[in-house]
């Protein structure tokens, strides 16, 4: 596979990253918490302003048109930034289902709406009660209902910006999507979703381990920089091995999710175990070089790590994708020269 980004790719990612950096700092997080709030209004404008939440959408439904191996760089970045509000999970997950599945519905046509969605593996649902439409399923078939015609109940979470709501609805307050629900666009939404929650991943550990670098560069003991202390250094040059060796994993997942298939269900489970375990080892090792003052709400390293214990346990946890990737290996030809096995077949195939 090319991973190699086009000149479009690299300048949506630097947008984000420039908006990110303006608007969601470490004042604009201490403000927010300050305040009890978890969502900015004037970040979630220019966000809409920029077209970030249109990357997905079909150009039918007012969108770009992109692909996910697209917007698993703008989730990346708002991994680093620890974005409050529901970027990826409204504009990665629910909107283009919601396009797929009722493609007229008015929440589309509103760019500052969210959706939220409201899926069977996920006991909560992050800022639901903002949400202009929640996506429901029961029995196999898809709803969509407003927050005022649905029950939710706010529930704890470990991540101060992640309001997590339960909700308890009643089919005769929905709207049925009848024979346009498919087991297939809920599937591509369950695998979007852990893609980019790896890709989240990828931010947040790369943000704890320059958090952590920067503070081993000013922190002295016995008269130089904590930095130069082998010990430092080992920790940090682990927990950047291993987002190096999750990023390819990632965009693999990325280029390959359309196919819909054991292979690519088993490439997203694996980007979602590895990022979100570098994103855990990476946050870790920066509180262990920040000491204490690690845990305290003045340095927010412990912010990456409670985002990265999040997203482990959302979309499916640890076992539930190792158990598909197991399927791959278990069913499917293995070993180091099978890694491709679809790939070269297909290509035997045109070749015949």
């Amino acid at each position: 596979m090319d991973f190699t980004l086009n000149d479009e790719q690299m300048m949506f990612a630097e947008t984000a990253r420039t908006l990110f950096a303006d608007s969601c700092s470490p004042d604009h997080w201490h403000r927010m918490m300050e305040a009890d709030a978890a969502w900015d209004e004037a970040r979630w404008a220019a966000i809409v302003d920029t077209g970030l939440t249109a990357m997905l959408l079909p150009e039918s439904a007012g969108g770009l048109g992109l692909c996910e191996v697209d917007f698993a760089l703008i989730a990346r970045e708002a991994g680093y930034a620890a974005l409050p509000e529901p970027l990826v999970e409204s504009a990665g997950v629910a909107a283009p289902l919601l396009a797929a599945l009722a493609p007229d519905h008015p929440a589309l046509g509103d760019p500052m709406a969210t959706i939220a969605i409201a899926h069977p593996l996920n006991p909560v649902v992050p800022h639901a009660d903002r949400a202009a439409a929640i996506l429901l399923e029961k029995d196999g078939e898809a709803f969509v209902a407003t927050p005022d015609r649905v029950t939710l109940t706010p529930a704890p979470g470990i991540d101060p910006f992640r309001r997590l709501f339960r909700v308890d609805w009643d089919a005769a307050d929905a709207t049925a999507l009848g024979s346009k629900s498919n087991g297939a666009d809920w599937a591509l939404a369950l695998d979007r979703a852990a893609l980019f929650s790896a890709a989240m991943g990828l931010g947040l550990a790369q943000r704890a381990v320059d958090l952590a670098v920067d503070y081993a560069k000013e922190r002295q003991q016995f008269g130089k920089p904590i930095g130069s202390y082998q010990a430092v250094k080992h920790h940090l040059a682990t927990a950047q091995v291993a987002i190096e060796f999750a990023r390819p994993v990632v965009m693999a997942a990325a280029a390959d999710i359309g196919r819909q298939d054991v292979h690519s269900r088993a490439r997203v489970s694996h980007a979602k175990i590895v990022a979100l375990e570098a994103a855990d080892n990476a946050a870790r090792a920066s509180i262990q070089v920040h000491g204490a003052m690690g845990y305290s709400w003045e340095v927010d390293v412990h912010l990456f790590l409670k985002r990265a214990l999040a997203l482990s346990q959302n979309w499916g946890t640890p076992a539930f994708h190792r158990a598909r990737i197991a399927e791959r290996l278990f069913t499917q030809a293995a070993g180091p020269d099978q890694l491709f096995a679809r790939d070269q077949k297909e290509r035997e195939t045109e070749n015949a």
